[in-house]
């Protein structure tokens, strides 16, 4: 029976998002609740893709004429990939937003990289991802992937208050 309690947020998030695809305006496109699962992995992949340096696998999740910033095309994200230093840094996401379109689906999603080799772990970045997906014959693809950094924090600006001790 505990097992089924963990499955039910999926399974609702499946329903809703298959009840939403078939809601959408006809000339935005649609997307199947399976779409929108084969979405969610292929930003799974990408994060384990990128942090591990895995450039053959980061590579597959673009179409052939796919770009990332100004890196374009299989050989211009291969390149990035091998000049890339990523150390401890891991890319976490959140929030993401999947929109039909004609061509295939945008992706927007918030992202923090984290860095686990600081002592004590410490988000060192943050911004956010906007993305146009197509479905291709190996699956949901990057066409396109754009990458906004928050701007830094600047002197004078809220800063998280100091951690309060228990009371007694």
């Amino acid at each position: 029976m505990r097992k089924y309690y963990y499955a039910l947020p999926i399974v609702l998030m499946l329903l809703v998002g298959g009840a939403l695809s078939h809601a959408q305006d006809g000339k935005r496109g649609s997307l199947t609740a399976q779409d929108y699962t084969e979405i969610q992995m292929l930003y799974a992949q990408y994060n384990h893709s990128i942090d591990s340096g895995d450039v053959e696998g980061y590579v597959a999740l673009f179409t052939p004429d796919g770009s990332f910033n100004n890196n374009s095309g299989h050989e211009g994200l291969r390149t990035f990939m091998k000049n890339r230093n990523g150390g401890t840094r891991r890319h976490w996401n959140t929030n993401l937003l999947i929109t039909p379109t004609p061509e295939g689906a945008k992706g927007a999603v918030y992202l923090m990289f984290v860095d686990v080799g600081m002592k004590p772990i410490a988000i060192t970045s943050a911004g956010r991802y906007e993305d146009s997906l197509v479905k291709t014959a190996q699956g949901w693809r990057f066409k396109q992937r754009r990458n906004f950094p928050d701007p830094p924090a600047t002197a004078g600006s809220a800063a998280a208050p100091a951690p309060q001790k228990p009371n007694p």
